[in-house]
């Protein structure tokens, strides 16, 4: 690994922050109406199920996800078998693991804000003839603005974070899964702390935009309830 500023982990980073955040967001929008509707018995258990990435050691995480998408294990050789995609020390392999470990943080804001909405107003949009496709996207969606980019924000930003689960899945390969975070721990281990400061202020910078407009979005929410 050559020494010295490089923008390419960070280009790498954004990137797989930003399809990361697509993804999510197409998976968490059904995923959120569904839970936020429904008082099954089973719903406290598909919460835990996917919000075990918070509390789960990313290595941990790591580990699994690269034991069942390796290509010897069942998953992984029909992945590859099949779409002919290695999931193991590749861009793709990353951006599953990426996906799953950031899934609560875009699924929790959605879901919330979904259960705020007040009941009258479903029933209304029901009254008036409108589908449940319809509502979600034309009435719960746009009511839900601040706890939409709370959510879309939250996981751009912690995917940009991420370090332990993709260096377990992705190893560090320039150009395909050597992110900021990686870059950071190799400049330390080569003792280069002068590009080490740089990269890491700007992931300092960034995470505290980040924070301020949480944090913005969250006190307008408040001043219009």
């Amino acid at each position: 690994m050559n020494s010295g500023f490089d923008i390419q982990p960070f280009l790498l980073s954004f990137r797989l922050a930003a399809i990361t955040t697509v993804m999510l967001f197409i998976i968490s929008v059904p995923l959120a109406w569904k839970l936020s509707q429904t008082r099954s018995r089973s719903k406290p258990f598909v919460e835990a199920l996917v919000s075990m990435p918070i509390v789960l050691p990313p290595t941990v995480l790591g580990f699994y996800l690269l034991v069942f998408l390796s290509d010897r294990s069942p998953l992984g050789g029909f992945i590859k078998e099949v779409l002919g995609l290695d999931l193991v020390f590749t861009f793709e392999g990353v951006l599953v693991a990426s996906c799953i470990y950031s899934f609560p943080f875009m699924l929790q804001p959605l879901q919330s804000g979904m259960e705020q909405v007040p009941v009258k107003l479903l029933e209304a949009s029901y009254t008036l003839g409108k589908s449940k496709f319809n509502t979600l996207f034309h009435v719960i969606l746009p009511n839900i603005k601040p706890s939409l980019l709370t959510g879309l924000i939250i996981t751009f930003a912690h995917t940009v974070g991420e370090f332990g689960v993709v260096l377990m899945v992705g190893g560090s390969i320039q150009g395909e899964t050597r992110v900021a975070s990686i870059a950071i721990y190799e400049l330390v281990e080569l003792l280069d702390y002068r590009t080490a400061h740089i990269y890491s202020l700007i992931l300092i910078a960034f995470s505290f935009i980040v924070l301020v407009s949480v944090y913005i979005l969250n006190h307008r929410k408040r001043g219009t309830g």
